[in-house]
């Protein structure tokens, strides 16, 4: 668990991330430089589900290795399963991150939501959706392993 006190807001008490793939963590299907470390380090505190429409059909051998749930969404309506998928985890304790109109939803759904800018955009739904954006994937699961630079932001 990771334990966040925002003044203003109310306490975090986050156990697992729900992450986008493509666009967010991967391009072209293929993890993100330096992802995969800190997936891993972050399992240590947080269960990481990562769901994807699996557009590229390279995320089960990406993430073959990591210690992550990958969940491949199919027959379309990605951004209300996403949702849902957050709601039964429990949204209280889930900090989502993506970038796409597809995860808006689930950025809204979760206690956290981090948006992330790369070389594929953001969807300006995620970003309004989003309680943070950050201008890469690493940046964002950094600002999660030090929650402090999450205080400093979000503290109102």
């Amino acid at each position: 668990m990771i334990r966040i006190d925002i003044p203003g807001r109310p306490v975090l008490r986050l156990e697992r991330l729900v992450t986008d793939y493509n666009g967010t963590i991967a391009q072209g299907g293929r993890l993100l430089a330096g992802v995969d470390d800190r997936l891993r380090t972050l399992s240590q505190q947080l269960r990481i589900t990562i769901l994807t429409a699996d557009t590229f059909g390279r995320v089960r051998r990406e993430a073959q290795d990591l210690p992550v749930e990958v969940v491949i969404l199919t027959g379309g309506d990605e951004d209300t399963a996403k949702a849902a998928h957050v709601a039964r985890l429990g949204s209280s304790s889930t900090v989502a991150l993506g970038n796409g109109h597809n995860d808006r939803l689930m950025l809204a759904q979760a206690a956290l939501g981090l948006a992330v800018m790369q070389s594929e955009g953001t969807a300006g739904a995620a970003l309004e959706s989003a309680d943070i954006l950050f201008g890469s994937a690493v940046d964002a699961l950094d600002a999660l392993l030090e929650p402090q630079r999450l205080v400093a932001t979000l503290r109102r």
